[in-house]
Order: structure tokens, then sequence, then C-alpha cells
């Protein structure tokens, strides 16, 4: 099937139809992103009916949201797919949507991501992460959607001098617009659970990386700068430690939360298996088969030395089993660079040198 993009008010891709007597229908929203277009594409492959919300904003590079959806689409062997652009802060249009769809269960993957830019553009980070959410609970409400998986993010641990973190810790004191954001999410679907009697699983995400990932994080930085031959800016002196998480293992723990409904729960989903910032490179460097350029800057105020996630919480509650080890995922992700990404973007596009952290 052909399928053609509407730019209006919101559009539709294609009309959905549930092929599979035991399928769900699912919203996704952030289903243009890196993490939700992945997650968008599991859940067709078995069978489940998705319908994807992105506002496929400026963040960054629009070009690799539209081609994000078209990889989701192939996905889409049964008409059971269906797009809407939309802002999820609209709650006229999510009302039509909800109305339309009568979903049976929401990912809610839709963010403003990253510190830096949270501290630079707090407004925006309040509006999407906070009302954007809200609103979506509000749908809940009143379609009586009974089960919810939202993303959370390890920011909300704020700084630590040790590990690892567990679900359990104290993450009163916020360093970042993003992080507190995700943290109140939480708050929120707490009060919605208790409330209405809706399940949420909160995921707390681990720094992820893998094909098609985003361009302003670390792992694209990296072999982006290293294959071009062009200089790192690393804050700090590269002694921060990472739990680098692959995208695979990210979505195989979204997946089982959302066929888990737990009532209330904060899990970690991280690889539980911490590197440090310049064994990273060298992995990088390691795959790509160049040296990088690495010039240290002074560390930025809002970054954290260590992110390592506890996930015995997740093991157990819903199977959540990573299995991806560093350079399997980088040469995953290199390989996608270079057959994929390049040719979508072209190699003369202007691209970031400052990294970023989720």
């Amino acid at each position: 099937m052909k399928y053609k993009i509407m730019f209006s008010y919101f559009f539709m891709i294609i009309s959905s139809t549930v092929s599979f007597a035991s399928a769900k229908k699912i919203i996704v929203t952030g289903g243009a992103g890196f993490i939700g277009s992945h997650v968008a594409q599991a859940l067709l492959q078995r069978g489940d009916s998705v319908v994807v919300i992105d506002s496929i904003n400026d963040a960054y590079d629009e070009s690799l949201k539209v081609y994000n959806l078209s990889q989701v689409a192939l996905a889409d062997n049964g008409n059971q797919l269906v797009i809407y652009r939309a802002d999820i802060c609209d709650s006229d249009a999510m009302e039509i949507i909800f109305e339309n769809e009568k979903p049976d269960i929401i990912c809610h993957l839709a963010a403003r991501a990253g510190v830096r830019a949270s501290i630079e553009n707090p407004q925006e980070y309040f509006r999407t992460n906070i009302m954007g959410t809200l609103s979506l609970f509000e749908m809940a409400r009143k379609f009586n959607i009974k089960h919810m998986v939202c993303a959370s993010s390890s920011s909300v641990y704020g700084s630590r001098a040790s590990g690892p973190f567990y679900e359990h810790d104290s993450i009163e004191k916020q360093l970042s617009p993003y992080g507190m954001t995700k943290h109140a999410g939480e708050l929120m679907s707490y009060v919605y659970h208790y409330l209405f009697g809706i399940s949420v699983t909160n995921l707390r995400f681990f720094t992820v990386y893998g094909p098609r990932g985003r361009i302003d994080m670390a792992p694209f930085i990296f072999i982006d700068s290293i294959y071009s031959e062009r200089p790192i800016t690393v804050f700090g002196n590269g002694s921060a430690i990472r739990d680098f998480t692959y995208v695979d293992d990210i979505v195989d723990g979204i997946v089982k939360a959302i066929d888990t409904p737990l009532g209330y729960e904060v899990l970690n989903i991280g690889r539980g298996e911490p590197i440090l910032l310049n064994d990273f490179i060298a992995e990088v460097e390691n795959v790509v088969g160049k040296k990088a350029n690495i010039e240290y800057a002074g560390e930025f105020s809002g970054d954290v030395p260590l992110t390592h996630a506890d996930i015995t919480k997740a093991k157990t509650l819903i199977g959540y089993n990573p299995q991806t080890s560093i350079g399997y995922g980088l040469r995953r992700m290199y390989e996608w660079y270079k057959n994929e990404y390049l040719a979508v973007v072209g190699e003369n596009k202007k691209r970031t040198r400052v990294f970023v952290f989720d």
C-alpha cells in the first residue's frame, strides 16, 4: 500500500483494521521519534494495531522523523497503522483521535528530551512534558483506558557519586527542567492511578542508542564526527560513566510493560553495565576504524557524573533481560549510519558537535 502524508489540523496516513483476533489497538505517542518508531514497528510486526501520534516538531531534522515513519509503515502488512500529526497538548485534537480510534492501551513516549535544551527553553519542556502528559491522562480517564506505559528518564536521579540507581532512591532534588518534568509525570501517573484505577508503568530509560538514534545524542555525534574526521567536544575529562542501552533492549522492555499491567510501578530500563565515556569513545573508534579527535572542555552544568541502572525490579516484574553488548550495538548503529542515514540526509548536512545524554 502506498502511504500519503496529508498536512492539516492533524493527519491520518491510513485507516486501521484489526486483523488478529487477539491484537490490541495501541496509541504510541512520539511514534516518529527514535524509540517510538522502533516500538511501533515491533507492535505491528507481532500483529497489534498501532495509532501513532506525533507533532513532527523541529527538535531535530524533520526529514529524519518522516524517514522513521516510512520505516514504521514497512512493518504494516495488514492496514493496522494510523498516523496522526498532532500536538499532544491540543486537547481538541486528542479528543477527536481517541473518539475515532478507541484504543486499548496508551504507550506515551512523546516528550521534549535532553538536559541542556531544557535549561535553554524550560517553557517548552513544561508545556510538552507536563501539560501534554496531563492531556493523555485525561484521555485515558474519559475513554476508560485502563493501562498506560509512560517514558521517564534516568535524569530524574540527578547527580550521584555512586551507583547503581534503585527505583526507591530519593529523587526530590532535580538538577534540570527536563528531569523535573519527568519526575512530575511520574507523580501525575500515581494520581490518575489512585483516583481512576488506571494501571501505569513508568519506565526510566538509560541513555538509549542504536539505529535511527537521535542526532543530538553522544553515540550519534561520536560516530558521525569520527567517520567525518571532525573533532568531538567532550565536557570534563572523559571520566563520566553512562549506562548506554541498545534500542532493541529498550523496546523489549517497553513491549513487556505493555503486556504486563502492574497497577502503579516505576522501573529502570537500562543495560545495568555502565561504561566510562573514554572507553565508549574507544569502542566507537574500533567500530568506525578511525581515531577520534577529542577536544576537552569544562564540565557542563546539569550533566551528571554517573548513570547506572539496577534492573532487578524490571527483571522480576516483567522479565526484562537486556542482551546487547556495546560492541554489537555500535556495529549495528554504524551500519545504519553508513547505509541509511547518509543516504537520507546527505553528507553535507550541518551537524552538531555538542552531545547530550538522557
